[in-house]
């Protein structure tokens, strides 16, 4: 066979990171696991809406990267037929950028916003009146000169998302008249039937404890999770193995992701904690200067599994190492922090 005819019959998903991430998130409601009341909120939302032949209402995402907010918002926008338009905080940099998107919106369309705490406040206040009222102020000129023109945009959905919730202004909150919903963590039997899907399309043959043993180690987040079976999939590939239990295991090893799930930089948190500090309580400051690592990236993205695990708790003093978070990383509890970590 031609070599360039065998390449040609190769799978189209495989051809770059980015289509493949598109086909494994959920087509339709059905396919969108977890997140029950949230879909259901939601689907009430849309079937009234649709029902009165009014656009629905602007609705705000919000919890930790990962859990399903920019599929959510596909999915929304799928339901009612619209046209899906995509950008985020950071990419709206300046009060003409934002009155561009808005400007040329159709009637029906969703706008997806994410990460929209990231706006400045100069923007925040361009999308009062936009959100409740459906136009655009702009002001021309500056000083005794300057004059407002008002410009009536078409009806629109905004469908906004963010994981800090509280860096966003009350006011702006306050316009999400659809509802502001919190997606929490999922299940491990929710992320094994993820995982079950996403191996489907992927054309994976993994067991069902291949399966479970990713989905005990993904931080209780689809994106991890999936982010594991191609990485696990990858190891098999390249090592000419069956993806069983003892290839994923290796597979995930050679990542540092432990049963816990936790990787490198979470078991080095606890154990400078534990080594350095007796446990704790020890400041943020401290520990980011210790490990080298910025103080967001801690508070941020280790910390909160840490603690969903009651491996480290944050305290008016500082963090402290829990006793389950002591035997985690194999060390004792010192006889002076027994009560407090206890």
């Amino acid at each position: 066979m031609d070599p360039r005819e065998s390449h040609n019959m190769k799978n189209p998903i495989e051809k770059s990171p980015r289509s493949l991430d598109q086909a494994l998130r959920p087509e339709n409601w059905k396919e969108y696991v977890g997140q029950a009341t949230i879909k259901e909120n939601l689907r009430i939302l849309l079937s009234a809406a649709q029902g009165r032949n009014h656009q629905p209402e602007h609705v705000l995402l919000y919890g930790p990267p990962g859990l399903g907010k920019t599929t959510l918002a596909h999915l929304m926008a799928k339901e009612i037929g619209a046209s899906l338009r995509a950008t985020s905080g950071p990419a709206i940099e300046r009060v003409g950028d934002l009155a561009s998107i808005l400007t040329n919106l159709s009637p029906g369309d969703v706008l997806f916003i994410d990460e929209i705490h990231r706006l400045n406040r100069a923007i925040e206040e361009v999308m009062y009146p936009a959100m409740e009222n459906g136009v655009l102020d702009i002001v021309i000129g500056k000083g005794p000169s300057a004059r407002t023109v008002q410009l009536e945009l078409p009806p629109f959905t905004l469908i906004a998302a963010t994981t800090r919730i509280s860096m966003l202004s009350a006011p702006l909150r306050s316009r999400f008249s659809g509802g502001t919903f919190r997606l929490n963590y999922y299940t491990e039997e929710e992320v094994a039937e993820i995982l079950k899907r996403s191996a489907h399309i992927l054309g994976i043959e993994a067991g069902e404890e291949s399966i479970r043993e990713i989905a005990r180690r993904s931080r209780a987040t689809p994106r991890t999770a999936n982010y594991l079976l191609k990485r696990a999939r990858d190891f098999a590939a390249v090592n000419e193995e069956k993806l069983d239990i003892k290839t994923v295991k290796k597979a995930l090893a050679l990542l540092e992701i432990d049963e816990a799930g936790l990787n490198q930089t979470d078991r080095d948190i606890l154990a400078i904690i534990v080594e350095k500090f007796n446990g704790g309580p020890v400041g943020l400051k401290t520990v980011s200067a210790s490990l080298s690592e910025e103080e967001d990236t801690i508070e941020e993205v280790h910390e909160p599994y840490l603690m969903q695990l009651g491996l480290l708790e944050r305290t008016p003093r500082g963090r402290t190492v829990t006793k389950k978070g002591h035997e985690h990383i194999g060390a004792e509890v010192p006889r002076t922090q027994q009560k407090l970590v206890e």
